[in-house]
């Protein structure tokens, strides 16, 4: 008996049915030709060791919400374990696969992958077609339209785009006909279950605060752009980076997943925005999601975007190697209660507030400990639900001063920012529960506190909680210098290239 021929859509950052153009495609082509339509995730065998468990929790809800909702117009999802140039080949075989849809990528490490299957696609005659779907804007046409150089402000992007018309987004709700139904539909093969096979116990985790799936995405982008006022009035540097409960909307581990599609976000905030007064970027909601856009647009166009040597858009700053140092910030132990409670939320929740993620940075790299922002970035990658590529590279390169912010010598001070928006302390309160006994006073810098008033506490410093890994006061002076000569040097070096 002669196998019917397949269509296969790749989910990969896209785990969502709406503005998912690839998949509509694949399902167009699988219609027209009356072939089987095959939706797959390829997860690598190792995932559980190569990103956190919060991550790992967020990514295998979103597959089982991606599953339920595709089951819903008459496919299902197939879950492959493996490396995606060894096993793909071989269902390209098993399958007599066509045709392939998929997203467009910007990781160099995917780039170089995606690059290997498509020419076996080529020696097996499948056609493959491509989206750029993960952004609002093709960041290849605006790359082209300046000269294919990267923008290296926020400000020139946003003139880069100005007059770009952002295309509406496309709904997927028709049910699939039973010709294109894989017969494997009520099978085990390749089951969604196959998610259970990881040695992995939710039950472990914290109490889960966001949870995956595009279902819930679209749930909680409905719930914020009902509160127009709110939207309108949003002012990014107006908000707390450590109140308890968030006060962003947290959409952002939905987007990176793609779980939320960007431009639906876009066209929602634009509704919401219409015949309103409202704030406007770089601080408004509409302002972060393009600062999203312009990261995305540096990294599509910088070699090494993601390390520091090699990288034509990062000064090359002396950082120092220390595990000890790098260790004590990941695990929330620096003696500074401020930075100790962010790095426990991160590592417990999978999520913290911008700011929040501008002070851990600045104080692992410029500000005190001095260490590579290319070692903060790893640590980020592991813990945030909301991980991605060219944003946590960015955003590390800038908080670091080594790309896009210059000013180095503005230092974010770990005892004075956190009291800006909490004076009491509760956010520390929570996090670095040794500590909750202390007086407002002492809560930001417990080591001033009298030995009798640490005793009361029930909290010795050095002994029950940190001492200070670092005198702030003294060591972010001294690495202020340090980043002046660095500066320097970069210019000097800069400048004999181009005598040359």
């Amino acid at each position: 008996m002669t196998k019917v021929a397949s269509v296969i859509h790749w989910f990969r950052l896209d785990l969502r049915l709406h503005d998912n153009l690839a998949l509509r495609n694949a399902i167009n082509e699988a219609e027209n030709r009356k072939q089987i339509l095959r939706p797959i995730y390829v997860v690598d065998p190792d995932v559980q060791n190569k990103i956190g468990r919060n991550r790992l929790r967020f990514l295998f809800q979103s597959l089982r919400d991606l599953d339920e909702n595709l089951r819903k117009i008459n496919t299902r999802l197939f879950i492959i374990k493996g490396d995606p140039v060894v096993c793909l080949p071989q269902l390209f075989e098993e399958w007599q696969v066509k045709f392939i849809t998929l997203q467009v990528d910007i990781d160099a490490e995917l780039v170089k992958r995606d690059d290997v299957i498509e020419k076996i696609c080529e020696e097996k005659d499948i056609f493959v077609v491509k989206r750029v779907q993960h952004t609002v804007y093709d960041f290849n046409t605006i790359l082209r339209n300046n000269n294919g150089n990267i923008p290296l402000t926020y400000q020139k992007f946003l003139s880069l785009v100005s007059n770009t018309q952002v295309k509406d987004t496309i709904e997927i709700t028709k049910q699939i006909s039973n010709d294109c139904k894989a017969p494997e539909f009520d099978s085990q093969d390749n089951d969604i279950s196959v998610l259970e096979e990881f040695n992995f116990n939710e039950a472990d985790l914290n109490d889960c605060k966001y949870p995956g799936g595009e279902t819930e995405a679209l749930k909680r982008l409905a719930t914020y752009m009902s509160k127009k006022q709110w939207v309108c009035n949003f002012e990014k540097p107006n908000t707390s980076p450590n109140s308890i409960e968030p006060s962003t909307t947290v959409l952002s581990p939905y987007i990176s997943h793609g779980c939320l599609s960007s431009k639906l976000f876009y066209h929602k905030l634009k509704e919401v925005e219409n015949g309103m007064k409202h704030s406007s970027p770089p601080v408004s909601l509409l302002g972060q999601l393009m600062w999203r856009e312009f990261y995305y647009t540096a990294g599509a166009g910088t070699k090494n975007f993601d390390k520091m040597v090699g990288n034509c858009v990062c000064t090359q700053i002396p950082w120092k190697k220390n595990e000890e140092y790098l260790k004590a910030w990941a695990e929330g132990r620096t003696g500074y209660p401020f930075v100790d409670a962010i790095m426990r939320q991160l590592k417990q929740e999978g999520w913290i507030h911008h700011l929040a993620r501008h002070m851990v940075a600045c104080f692992l790299t410029r500000g005190d400990l001095w260490v590579s922002w290319e070692d903060g970035a790893k640590v980020f990658e592991d813990y945030l639900l909301d991980y991605d590529w060219s944003l946590n590279a960015g955003n590390w390169m800038w908080l670091s001063a080594s790309a896009f912010f210059y000013k180095y010598y503005r230092v974010y001070s770990p005892v004075a920012f956190g009291k800006k928006t909490d004076k009491e302390g509760l956010y520390i309160r929570k996090y670095v529960p040794e500590l909750k006994k202390y007086p407002a006073e002492f809560i930001y810098e417990p080591w001033k506190a009298p030995k009798s008033v640490q005793t009361t506490a029930g909290c010795i410093i050095g002994e029950d909680y940190p001492k200070r890994i670092v005198d702030h006061d003294k060591v972010h002076k001294e690495n202020i210098q340090k980043m002046n000569a660095a500066y320097k040097l970069s210019k000097e070096k800069k400048a004999l290239k181009r005598k040359r």
